[in-house]
């Protein structure tokens, strides 16, 4: 089935949506009120449901709107970006890059490789959403991105996971703590100490809980934090220790921290490229993806 759809709907619809106002959108693309209500009109029949609401005072989307926004944004740059690359051909490579990235892979990680990327496509622009487990997956199958570098989770046929690497989670605590002067550990010599985890809603949490338990382990969490810089954070006031994925660890010499393996079992996170089945990645993404990946083996 064809989608009768237009660049000019999906750009009156962002400029609605953007400025509240049919008026001020209509002035920005030069159209006639008239011809942009059609615009939004023909849009909407497309879709099959209201994308706006109106008010006397202004304009906002609707529930259906609010999920098109950000694949109408992405269309747009995307479709740009093309032409941009086109007119460019040559020296000038150009385009946009949109990734959905675990936290912990984005702050230490991604920025080496994005580093080098740039040095070779300078002219090359990047979004990078840096977002939880499951709300990466959900940004890869709604189309906001078009990959996501995400922990293997629930089964989706929507999405296909390539393994990329295994991070283990590691100890972290002070220079000065017992535990720092081993040079490995076993899951009981945490026991004695107040340990600081992340929520149990998060990923990381969840798969650490269930292959402890299938061990006949379990740990004394004492601090509970939404994010994993925060526990490391408490780690380096002297407030306890934490076990954490050692992506999300200081990957240099760090002044008061060090990271020990934890062994008997070894416990690790799966870390993978996600991306939709049956979707095609732009020039621009499948470029930085061969190096990611080729960056990442050599790592």
């Amino acid at each position: 089935m064809s989608i009768n759809c237009e660049i000019l709907d999906l750009r009156a619809f962002l400029a609605v949506v953007e400025l509240e106002s049919f008026h001020r959108a209509a002035e920005a693309l030069n159209l006639s009120q008239p011809a942009l209500s059609r615009r939004i009109q023909k849009l909407e029949a497309t879709i099959g449901a209201p994308l706006l609401e109106r008010t006397t005072r202004h304009v906002s989307a609707t529930a259906v709107g609010s999920e098109l926004i950000p694949l109408v944004q992405r269309m747009l740059e995307e479709f740009d970006g093309s032409l941009f690359a086109v007119r460019d051909i040559g020296a000038q490579r150009s385009g946009l890059v949109t990734i959905a990235c675990l936290p912990t892979a984005a702050f230490y990680f991604l920025p080496t490789v994005i580093k080098q990327f740039n040095a070779e496509y300078p002219h090359i622009r990047f979004r990078i959403l840096d977002l939880p487990a499951t709300d990466g997956l959900l940004a890869v199958a709604r189309g906001e991105v078009e990959f996501g570098i995400n922990i293997m989770g629930a089964a989706d046929p929507d999405l296909i996971f390539d393994r990329l690497i295994e991070d283990p989670f590691v100890l972290a605590a002070r220079k000065d703590h017992p535990l720092a002067a081993k040079s490995e550990l076993g899951w009981e010599d945490l026991t004695p100490y107040p340990l600081i985890t992340v929520h149990r809603s998060s990923g990381n949490r969840t798969l650490l809980d269930a292959a402890l338990a299938k061990s006949n382990l379990k740990l004394r969490w004492f601090y509970e934090v939404t994010h994993l810089s925060t526990s490391l954070g408490l780690v380096e006031a002297g407030l306890g220790i934490s076990v954490l994925p050692k992506l999300a660890t200081p990957q240099d010499e760090h002044p008061f921290l060090v990271t020990r393996p934890i062994r008997n079992p070894e416990i690790s996170r799966t870390i993978g490229v996600v991306r939709r089945r049956g979707g095609t990645l732009s020039p621009a993404a499948e470029r930085f993806l061969n190096m990611l990946i080729g960056t990442w083996s050599e790592g």
